[in-house]
């Protein structure tokens, strides 16, 4: 198993001399396993360049989308394997509210776009699924509403003997009504070798913006703690959080005795 992450700033793209070592794209993930086989998480603008790297591997492609927010599917026009006619790309959209499963073939027309999705050389399907639990090729794939405004789904994926969960934007204690409890988080992410979740806001941050669908960092550490994870993996980072401030925190949690590693994920980053 391998996870390369491509995309890991919540919100907005930010390019900049502050973020060049976090890196900037919004979140896109390539999960491989041994069997050469490979899903993709979401749709950021990170996506652009994990185009660039598999456009020369397996025709079929399959992505999990968590939900329609931008900064999770604005990456997908940029695409290249969608431009490539022998392409074959599943995209298995996220459980919002409201129900918009081609939100992200909507933005490429009219105004927003110069190209339309009708005119994409690839053979693109939108496939919603009905269960909570499904297979695709040897992936054991689940799901979970995520707490987030507009709704959203979180994924187990169980691959090499391996359990992934992908929890980003996911507000654990929310002030709307609760699609998912902390008590049933910790069932869902159980004795997880990597939890990758939201971890976007600070203590500081939230009392503005409780509500916005994001988690305090010591919620995710709780959360982590409480379902004996092996890995907890932050992404989502805050479009005003520098290179050097994400290193401190680091720092700061590093002093900590956890039972689990903690990884403020970046741009490049293999984990295995």
């Amino acid at each position: 198993m391998k996870l390369t992450f491509y995309g890991v700033r919540g919100s907005v793209p930010t390019p900049g001399q502050d973020t060049v070592r976090y890196g900037g794209n919004t979140t896109s993930i390539l999960l491989e396993n041994k069997a050469s086989e490979f899903l993709i998480l979401d749709a950021g603008t990170g996506i652009r360049n994990l185009g660039k790297d598999i456009q020369k591997y397996a025709n079929d492609i399959y992505i999990l989308l968590s939900h329609n927010h931008w900064d999770h599917i604005q990456g997908f026009p940029y695409f290249i394997p969608a431009y490539i006619p022998e392409k074959k790309i599943n995209i298995i959209p996220g459980l919002t509210e409201e129900y918009e499963p081609k939100a992200i073939l909507k933005q490429m027309k009219g105004s927003f776009f110069p190209i339309n999705s009708k005119d994409l050389s690839a053979k693109i399907l939108i496939t919603p699924i009905k269960s909570h639990s499904w297979k695709y090729k040897t992936f054991q794939i689940s799901r979970t509403r995520m707490n987030h405004p507009g709704g959203g789904s979180a994924y187990k994926i169980i691959t090499d003997e391996r359990t992934i969960v992908y929890a980003t934007d996911n507000e654990l204690f929310p002030p709307y009504p609760v699609a998912t409890t902390f008590e049933q988080w910790v069932q869902f992410c159980i004795k997880a070798d990597y939890l990758i979740h939201d971890g976007q806001y600070l203590p500081e941050d939230y009392p503005f913006k409780r509500g916005w669908g994001h988690s305090q960092i010591q919620h995710a550490l709780d959360l982590a703690l409480q379902a004996h994870v092996k890995n907890l993996v932050l992404v989502s980072h805050d479009p005003d959080r520098t290179d050097e401030q994400i290193d401190k925190l680091q720092s700061d949690l590093n002093k900590g005795e956890f039972p689990f590693n903690i990884i403020f994920a970046y741009e490049g980053l293999t984990l295995i």
